[in-house]
């Protein structure tokens, strides 16, 4: 069974495409190397003399490059320092992995390190036998000018992320995806019910436990290779952890039922999961909803004092929820390929998205109207767009939200505002106004 799980954690760290990128130089060294070494010459007779030059130009050449592309490359770490400092300070050390782990600022680190190794490279495989003409210093021209592209790149996309707008945004968009693979259509079969006598049977039957061998958090779990590893067992697998919990070593992690002899590779079974020191957005959509939560919290504390900031976090939380109600199945029972039920999983509720999703911003922003009407707007809003179990859900959460406005003593002005937005939330919810 491929090891699912490595190469997700493999391809998610930080390293993994400046590593690929400096394997890449090697490659185009080697590759301009040989083309200066056995074709050169050739290519003397059919292109401009200004694409050719000799050693002693490409010695100053790649001297100056070297040292230029160093100095951008510490420009650009300097720069991930500041940007990293913003968001620990203002908005919250959980979003310093979205900027680590982005794309494009992995891109343009990859980018300065194929450039630094390319002309380091080519500087030392000059030769000194005799002058003759080269191709590689006018390709690490090219290079040096792309990495300066990059650069300018980078220094406009780090001043964006630390607009905190942009940031909220980005982290929206990506619980979107989270969301949108979390209950999409499978490459397995997921239902919300399934034959209780055999699932009974199945939980008084459960005979061995495999224990968690590192503690941390349960980062991500590789559904289609665990039921396969099931399946090739023909066990059934009931999980004892969701994923965003966090395990200690040597608690239960999952038990199946087998009889004594069978000789089964547990080993196989933990490697389709990752467990790892901090939370990811793999799976767990909670976590991406409390990195909005976090940045809210700092904008009402005392020392910034950002409501507007505050609020439009509310707002994208909101737009989250309605997002997840429209798509949420409480999936618990996972299959094969012939529908033997393979994986008994606890799934979270919706009304605990709700609670995760706003019960720190009733305790530290109640006293703030503004804030408290971003909160049920955003419960009305997210009404407006569900139905059925989703908006029982929504009202008795509003309840919660409202019974502690009660408690602050606002004034009249404050309350009608807050009155008006309840009004209209208890009618769609077709209950009783209770403010």
């Amino acid at each position: 069974m491929r090891n699912t799980a490595w190469w997700l954690r493999i391809r998610n760290s930080y390293w993994f495409l400046p590593s690929v990128y400096s394997i890449l130089s090697i490659i185009a060294v080697g590759v301009t190397a040989l083309a200066d070494l056995f074709f050169v010459e050739d290519f003397a007779k059919v292109i401009p003399s200004i694409f050719l030059t000799n050693r002693s130009v490409a010695m100053s050449l790649y001297t100056a490059l070297i040292t230029s592309i160093l100095t951008m490359t510490t420009i650009s770490f300097s720069s991930i320092m500041v940007v990293l400092t913003t968001y620990s300070q203002q908005f919250s050390p959980r979003t310093l992995q979205d900027f680590m782990s982005d794309r494009t600022t992995q891109h343009v680190l990859g980018v300065y390190v194929f450039g630094f190794i390319y002309t380091l490279c080519n500087l030392l495989l000059l030769t000194k036998d005799k002058e003759r003409l080269l191709a590689s210093p006018f390709l690490t021209v090219l290079v040096a000018i792309t990495t300066l592209g990059f650069f300018v790149v980078f220094i406009h996309h780090s001043t964006r992320w630390v607009q905190v707008n942009n940031l909220i945004g980005k982290i929206q968009h990506e619980t979107y995806d989270v969301i949108g693979r979390t209950f999409s259509e499978k490459q397995y079969d997921v239902f919300q019910e399934w034959d209780q006598k055999e699932v009974e049977q199945v939980q008084s039957n459960l005979n061995r436990v495999v224990y968690v061998e590192r503690s941390g958090y349960l980062q991500h779990i590789e559904f289609k290779a665990f039921i396969q590893w099931a399946k090739q067992n023909n066990i059934t697998a009931w999980m004892h952890v969701q994923v965003g919990d966090y395990v200690e070593k040597g608690i239960p992690l999952f038990s199946y039922r087998t009889n004594e002899k069978a000789d089964i590779n547990e080993s196989a079974g933990l490697n389709c999961m990752i467990v790892g020191k901090e939370r990811t957005s793999l799976q767990d959509i909670e976590f991406s909803i409390q990195k909005l939560v976090e940045i809210a919290l700092r904008a009402i504390s005392p020392g910034i004092n950002d409501p507007h900031t505050a609020i439009n976090c509310i707002n994208r939380i909101g737009s989250l929820l309605a997002e997840l109600g429209h798509k949420y199945k409480p999936f618990r029972y996972y299959t094969d390929n012939e529908e033997n039920l393979r994986i008994v999983l606890k799934p979270k509720p919706y009304s605990e998205y709700l609670y995760k999703s706003f019960y720190q911003i009733r305790l530290y922003g109640k006293n703030d109207v503004s804030v408290m009407n971003g909160v049920l707007e955003a419960l009305y809003k997210t009404a407006l767009v569900n139905e059925g179990e989703i908006i029982e859900d929504i009202w008795k959460f509003a309840v919660y939200i409202i019974d502690g406005i009660k408690d602050e003593g606002y004034h009249e002005v404050d309350l009608n505002v807050i009155r008006d937005i309840a009004s209209e939330l208890a009618k769609h919810c077709q209950k009783e106004p209770v403010i």
